[in-house]
């Protein structure tokens, strides 16, 4: 198990940004379509923010969390111009040449359903529910690559506590913003919006399940899912919804977009697992980005430690 103390940590042990940044161009090198489908169900009306605002605010006082990787980070440059951020266009270099249409000034997100307090939530709320911490995590692609990003954020359960989920909560249901006029290239993008995802409660509370503010010492970059996102680093990547806007807490399990698309490609739960394959590529290895040989793949992407009891007795083939 790869998890080390935040003592052990360095700021050179963290992903370079310039890896991260491009997944259609990787599918159509292995000659892969990407999925089409309509998500013919929409968790919630779709909320605009109004204004710009810039990426690249310094946060101070952040905490180094003890959940980090010691392995070496990808750079800044990876991790802003290798993206999968089907609205801002579906080669990895378009969500960094487009996405400076999103308006992220006056951002709400709206949380609701099986909840004792629902509550809409700006993002100078969101900073002072919890101190903020630095997570280096593993980061997991569908695809079959690999990156690790320095995240900045906190325990989603963190959040989940301010508003009181009832006994009738389940899973959680999320939702990303979606404006048509700021998001003109979604047409091409072959699934339907907004983005929707979920997890189970369990899922949700996990103290490894980040509500992420942003990374590399600042807030997050729109073509990283600015001003906030999901992080789950046992999972693949598309559950790591980006740009919130809608978090609802509900008694049935929600429809995910991908899982909605192509039901036998993209399961659910989704967790990083090397025995399970793709219908059209095997899981069993990854490139990290700025590698030229392929790694092993971990199970749970190496969080198996922090994960696995939640799945025990679980057939996870069936349920991938």
């Amino acid at each position: 198990m790869l998890i080390h103390k935040a003592s052990d940590l360095t700021y050179a042990d963290v992903t370079p940004k310039s890896v991260y940044l491009d997944r259609r161009k990787f599918l159509q090198a292995m000659g892969i379509a990407s999925a089409t489908a309509v998500v013919g169900q929409r968790l919630f009306e779709v909320a605009a923010p109004s204004e710009n605002v810039f990426a690249g605010t310094k946060f101070s006082g952040v905490v180094k969390s003890p959940f980090s990787t010691t392995e070496k980070q990808n750079s800044y440059e990876d991790v802003t111009h290798y993206n999968n951020f089907y609205e801002f266009g579906t080669d990895k270099s378009d969500p960094a040449k487009n996405a400076h249409k999103l308006k992220t000034a006056n951002w709400m997100v709206s949380v609701e359903g099986d909840v004792a307090k629902p509550r809409k939530i700006t993002m100078d709320e969101i900073l002072k529910i919890a101190p903020l911490e630095e997570r280096i995590y593993r980061h997991r692609c569908v695809e079959a690559w690999s990156i690790v990003v320095p995240w900045i954020g906190f325990s989603f359960s963190n959040l989940a506590k301010l508003v009181e989920p009832t006994s009738k909560a389940q899973f959680v249901a999320f939702q990303s913003s979606y404006d048509r006029g700021q998001m003109l290239e979604a047409k091409w993008a072959g699934i339907d919006f907004p983005y929707v995802e979920g997890l189970r409660l369990d899922e949700a509370m996990n103290p490894l399940t980040l509500l992420g503010v942003g990374m590399y010492g600042e807030s997050l970059p729109n073509q990283d899912g600015a001003p906030v996102r999901m992080v789950i680093p046992w999972k693949y990547g598309f559950k790591s919804i980006k740009s919130l806007v809608k978090i609802k807490f509900q008694s049935k399990m929600p429809p995910a977009t991908w899982n909605l698309a192509a039901s036998n490609e993209y399961g659910f739960y989704s967790n990083v697992n090397p025995n399970v394959d793709h219908p059209r590529w095997s899981q069993a290895k990854e490139r990290r980005l700025g590698e030229i040989l392929k790694r092993n793949t971990l199970m749970f992407n190496g969080y198996g430690d922090q994960v696995a009891s939640m799945y025990n007795g679980m057939d996870l083939k069936k349920y991938y």
